[in-house]
């Protein structure tokens, strides 16, 4: 029996395949953790940049979720370079 599909239901973005990081992952951290600067938001899900590709998106994401999308963008060597700055929820679980 098919189920009508729930408009409720938000679907997760994968915006990085190497640590396997959701939009909502990276919108969690955000509001759990408030990382500066999105290399820290690596740290703080208890990972750390790989490739760097995805910092941008990580950096609009954070941007959206705290309203000021209109930053200037990381770029991905600074991301590549920072870890999380406190010890957050989530650093230590493991969680990722």
């Amino acid at each position: 029996m098919d189920m009508p599909p729930n408009k409720n239901v938000q679907t997760a973005m994968i915006v990085c395949s190497c640590n396997v990081l959701t939009d909502h992952d990276v919108r969690t951290a955000v509001n759990e953790a408030a990382p500066q600067r999105a290399g820290e938001v690596y740290g703080c899900l208890g990972c750390s940049a790989q490739c760097g590709r995805c910092a941008r998106t990580i950096k609009r994401i954070m941007d959206e979720a705290l309203g000021t999308a209109d930053q200037a963008l990381d770029t991905a060597d600074e991301a590549l370079s920072m870890s999380c700055p406190i010890d957050c929820a989530c650093s230590g679980s493991g969680a990722r």
